[in-house]
């Protein structure tokens, strides 16, 4: 194994997984709109959703994107449809009492797993990992090892931003404060898509 691409992979998913984007704009949301235990299902669907997905193209499913291009493209616009009714959703959740049935409630396990699929940030990290740091160590020790990290990295990044959108709980205490903190939030959601829109 190359410690130095090892290193570079590292360093590489550090600043994707930490970075804002479709993901942690979500989080951060939830934790302060649900506080994060609520939040905790979220989480664990993103780090599991990603991790499969890394391992997924890494055993081949790639293959079939290259061999059916138009799959990309449904992915492609079926993201950025889904992304733009999780801002609107986003933009008109309010403070949720911790004990409250009610309202929309936090996204699930299962719906935050295979959100990763449509997810571009999550595709453009996928492909840097498995096409850029392949060589990190010899098939299939090189997806068991960005399996691994992805889901060592995921976790920390995906709690991070959660306690992050919990901590703001106590500073924004009002239902104006924390709709207005929600509407920024989706719009930073929206702006996510411009890479996407851009791209042939």
């Amino acid at each position: 194994m190359s410690n130095s691409l090892l290193i570079a992979f590292v360093m590489f998913a550090v600043v994707m997984f930490f970075t804002p984007g479709p993901n942690n704009i979500m989080l951060l949301s939830s934790g302060l709109t649900y506080g994060f235990r609520r939040t905790v299902p979220h989480i664990l669907g993103i780090t599991v959703g990603y991790a499969f997905m890394v391992g997924a193209v890494g055993v081949g499913l790639g293959a079939v994107f290259i061999a059916y291009p138009v799959l990309q493209t449904i992915l492609k616009y079926g993201g950025v449809a889904y992304l733009i009714y999780l801002a609107a959703a986003i933009a008109m959740s309010e403070p949720v009492a911790p004990d409250s049935a009610n309202g929309r409630g936090p996204m699930t396990f299962w719906g935050a797993a295979m959100f990763q699929w449509v997810n571009a940030k999550g595709w453009v990290m996928v492909i840097g990992t498995i096409t850029a740091y392949a060589a990190i160590a010899a098939y299939p020790w090189n997806i068991a090892i960005q399996v691994g990290l992805s889901l060592l990295l995921g976790i920390l990044s995906c709690t991070a931003w959660a306690l992050f959108g919990t901590a703001l709980r106590p500073v924004l205490t009002s239902r104006r404060a924390v709709r207005a903190f929600n509407i920024v939030m989706a719009v930073l959601l929206l702006a996510s898509l411009y890479p996407v829109l851009m791209v042939a």
